[in-house]
Order: C-alpha cells, then structure tokens, then sequence
C-alpha cells in the first residue's frame, strides 16, 4: 500500500509531501493544475525514464520518495534475488542531480531502474488515460484471462520454457549451417589430409632424401672414387701402406738412440694403424654403394611430392607443413563434433518441446473453463454501469504451433447495444464504454492479483453523472479489499472518497507552484459544490454536495 509521496523540485512542483491513508482517496482539481504532474513524479520513482527538462529549478536537485507498507506481499524471493534486505515498510527514492544524472534507492541501497521497475509491478498498477488501449492488445487480455483463471504461474513456467526453446532453435540453425558449410569442405580437407597422412613427413626429412638421392644419382662416381682411394692406400705393390711401413721400420731402428727418435715412431705407427682402417672403411663403402634405379626412382618421387606439398601449402619447412597437417585434422575432427552437438542439441529441442505442449495443453484447459465466469461477471459489472444490454464475449481459438501464448489465441468481442453484433473492441466501443469496460477488467484483475494499490487517471472520462456515480461505487468497493486512488473531474466520483485531496497552483512573481492539500468535510463540500456549479458554488449545489457526501 501507498503511504506517502513527497516531490521536491519537480516540473511546477516546488514542494509536496503527501500522505494516503488507504481505501479510497479521490484527487481533484483544475486542468493543467498538476494532477498529471502527481502520476509523472510517480512513475520516475517506480522506475521511468528521467529528463533534466523535468527539473523546476535547474540549479537544485529532484528528489521523489514512495513509501509503501509491504505487510501481507510476498516479496522474500525479489528480495534475495537482487541482495537486498527485507522490510515490511519500503521506501523508493529516485534523484536526479542538476546534470541530469539519476540515481535510484531501495530502503537508501543503490538499485538500477530494471529493479524498480520489476518491484513497481508487484507494489501498484497506475491506470493512464490511454490505458483504454490494452483492451485491444493480446498481452492484457491473456493477463485478465489467467489472472481470473488463476494460471498466471503457469503461464509464466510455460514462457520460461518456451523461451528456452527458441533460443535452442536458434543455437540448431546455426549448427546446421555450419554443418553444411562443413559439408562442401569436409571432402577437400579430407584429400589434403590422406595426401599429407600418406607422406612420411619429418623434420629433416627433405635434406635426407635430397641427399639419398644425390648419392644414388652419382653412385658410379662414388664407388669408383672411393675403389681407387683405397687401392692407392692399400692396393697393389705400390702403395701408401708399403711406403709407410718401410719409414716405421727405420724410425724403430732410430727410436734407441733417443727418446725423440722414438717418438717420431710412434706417430707413424699411428698413422700406419689409422690409414690400415682407412683403407678398410673405404674397402667396404665401396662395396656397399650400388647403382639402383627402382630406388632412385621411389626417392626422387617422395623428393618431389614433398616438395609439392611445400609448395601448395605455401611453407618452407617440413615443420610448417605439418602445422597444416594439424589444423586440417583439427577442421575434421570439428566436423564430427557439430555432428555430435546437432544431435545433442536436437534432444533437448524434443525434450522442451514435449515439456512445452504439455504445459501448453493444461493452460488451454485452465483458460476455456474459466471464460463463462469471466463473461459473467464482466457482464454483471456492466450492468451496474448502467450498460444492461452489453454484450462481452472471451474468444480462444487454437493455434497448430506453439506459439509465445502457448497454442491460444486470445480475443475480447464486445457489443454495447441489444440487436449490435459482437464485435472487436476499437470496431464496436466508444471512449466512455471502453472506460468503463477497462474498470470492470481492472477491478476483476486487481481481485485476483492481490495488487496492494491501484491508480486510476480519470477512468470516468465520457461518462455521464450517473455513470459517474456507479463508477464511483465500484471504485468505493474495491477500496474494501485494496488501496485505490483516483483523479477526477466529476463529483459524484470525488464524493465517494474517504480521502480527498486537491490540487491547485499559485503565480508567484517569476513562475507558477503547483500545490496539493487534504481537505476536511467544509472543504470538500464547497469543493464538490465548485465541481457542480459553473462559477461560485450556489446554495443547490452547496445542498446537492453534501447529500452526495452523505450518501
């Protein structure tokens, strides 16, 4: 429930604490004295947009509070979700510094406007003027619908689910355009792969067959080369070996007549030793080199297949090319993955679409079998608004796909007249019967929601006096069970108040202050009295004011 709202610096507001005591509280005044002013500075607090415009004094600060008695809401779990703590006694603030920067307050902790706004829709529903066209949109009527039909948490379930699969749609859509794109790749790279995989490719391999090959290309020269080098070491009569071994017979000679001597036999004899391996070494390499062709062939053919590779892949190392080897592979291997995670995706897709028509399926039931009660108490309220003949109709049609309202298709048919056929709402209703159509909505809405406060903004606009005052009553019992507030220009409304407050505005010398004030009994009267005469209130309308405050 609204306790109190206090204004400071805000549009023709310089000043204004009020206080709302619950039940019914009427707001009145002259157009253009600030009643609208009251709702705007409302709606800052509970979470709208700001303006630096709104400012009165552009070099002092806005300030608006809301205070609101919380005892009965169930608001424990908004609470914990946003890391606030509870108390039963709420208080919003909103500033908006001179700079035009705004701030928001929950119980003086910081808090974003989303916060305000989701904790406003749970705290009060202020009625506009141009509230009228909810009727016609689909998200109201399914409101009044399952609100009535006490599914509004199912409906909630179901949409959180139903949103989860869209977006698991989306995520499949995707995947399977990747899927296909990989598809006209997937053979490519599957080539590249087995040419590469085929290919014995390791560091250092290109050097090693560029020389296996240079040997085998030159192996006659070789073998010949390294025949004659041992023939002339150790071939024939005359030989390095031979030679050698007549000096290393004479420096022994030499070697005991002096350590010198001796040691000049030494390093001959190692020389004679070394050059006998030599010769060995180059005996045997010789016979190990053979002219062969076929594996020549085989060489040069993996020579230039590597070098191919090289160069299609456009890299200078073996190194490189087994990067590319590595990325392809990795490309493959991504393939079989978005496989795996279509397949994945896919499931889950079955699974919440079975979980949504199920839910979908016990909404549709819940809502069919509460639309004869709605039609009756709609025409019930209508009826007491002076519309006897008015016809309201809840038309729910099935859809063949899920959609975001489940498989229902939601409309509100209307007809004020007796012969009139039913019709849609903005084809068959006038302003007055739209208001007063959008009241008994409101009022089977506000019963069933548990919503602590409710404000309308002249829901009696083109309705008579009499209407007015049928209006008034409804409004008078709604205030039994909620906090209701409501600004009006017509006094068989503002007579039924248990609270009524005044709004009016003084020219000052430089700018004009718009003020409000509860009045006591002898004021509403003369007020009431205003609202009923054309100028200064006669001693009728004085009679006429406060009988209808009587009544």
């Amino acid at each position: 429930m609204l306790k109190r709202l206090y204004i400071s610096n805000f549009a023709l507001i310089n000043e204004m604490d009020v206080s709302f005591p619950g039940k019914l509280s009427v707001i009145t005044g002259e157009t253009g004295a600030g009643k609208s002013i009251f709702l705007e500075a409302l709606g800052l607090v509970l979470g709208n947009r700001a303006d630096l415009a709104a400012l009165q004094n552009k070099n002092k600060k806005c300030i608006i509070e809301a205070e609101f008695d919380a005892k009965g809401l169930e608001l424990t779990s908004f609470f914990e979700e946003n890391d606030l703590d509870f108390d039963t006694t709420i208080l919003l603030r909103r500033e908006i510094s001179t700079e035009g920067k705004s701030r928001s307050f929950l119980n003086d902790t910081p808090v974003g406007l989303n916060s305000l706004k989701l904790l406003s829709e749970k705290l009060i529903d202020i009625h506009s003027q141009h509230q009228t066209l909810l009727l016609n949109q689909t998200n109201f009527q399914l409101e009044v619908l399952d609100a009535f039909a006490g599914s509004l948490n199912d409906f909630k379930e179901y949409k959180l689910e139903f949103s989860k699969l869209n977006k698991l749609n989306t995520v499949l859509k995707t995947l399977l355009e990747q899927e296909s794109q990989a598809k006209k790749e997937l053979d490519y790279f599957q080539f590249l792969f087995n040419e590469l995989e085929e290919t014995d490719i390791k560091p250092g391999a290109l050097k090693t067959l560029e020389d296996e090959s240079s040997e085998l290309e030159n192996a006659e020269t070789i073998k010949s080369t390294l025949l004659n080098s041992s023939n002339t070491i150790n071939g024939g009569e005359a030989n390095v070996i031979s030679a050698l071994a007549q000096v290393k017979q004479n420096l022994q000679a030499l070697s005991k007549y002096g350590k010198n001597y001796n040691e000049f036999f030494e390093r001959v004899n190692s020389a004679y030793i070394d050059l006998k391996d030599l010769a060995s070494e180059l005996e045997d390499a010789e016979t190990n080199v053979n002219f062969d062709p076929v594996k020549l062939d085989e060489v040069n053919s993996t020579l230039d297949k590597l070098n191919r590779l090289l160069k299609k892949h456009n890299v200078n190392t073996e190194e490189e090319l087994l990067s590319v080897k590595t990325e392809i592979e990795n490309k493959l291997t991504q393939f079989e993955s978005i496989e795996k995670e279509i397949t994945e995706t896919q499931k889950q897709i079955d699974q919440l679409n079975t979980t949504c028509i199920k839910l979908a399926k016990k909404l549709s039931d819940t809502r069919t079998k509460a639309i004869a009660d709605i039609e009756k108490q709609v025409k019930e309220s209508l009826s007491e608004l002076s519309m006897q003949n008015a016809q309201f109709k809840i038309e729910l049609t099935q859809t063949k796909e899920l959609t975001t309202n489940g498989f229902d298709q939601v409309k509100f048919l209307f007809s004020a007249n007796k012969g009139m056929q039913l019709n849609e709402l903005h084809k068959v209703a006038s302003g007055g019967e739209l208001s007063r159509l959008m009241l008994c909505l409101k009022a089977l809405l506000a019963s069933k929601k548990q919503l602590p406060t409710i404000i309308f903004d002249e829901i009696d606009t083109g309705v008579s006096g009499d209407v007015a005052d049928k209006i008034g009553n409804i409004l008078l019992k709604m205030g039994n069970t909620i906090q209701v507030v409501t600004i009006t220009h017509l006094p068989q409304m503002a007579s039924k108040g248990s609270h009524h407050l005044f709004v009016y505005k003084n020219d000052d010398a430089d700018k004009t202050v718009s003020h409000i004030k509860q009045l006591n009994k002898e004021e509403r009267i003369n007020e009431i009295a205003k609202m009923l005469s054309t100028g200064n209130p006669t001693q009728s309308a004085l009679k006429n004011a406060k009988e209808l405050l009587n009544a």
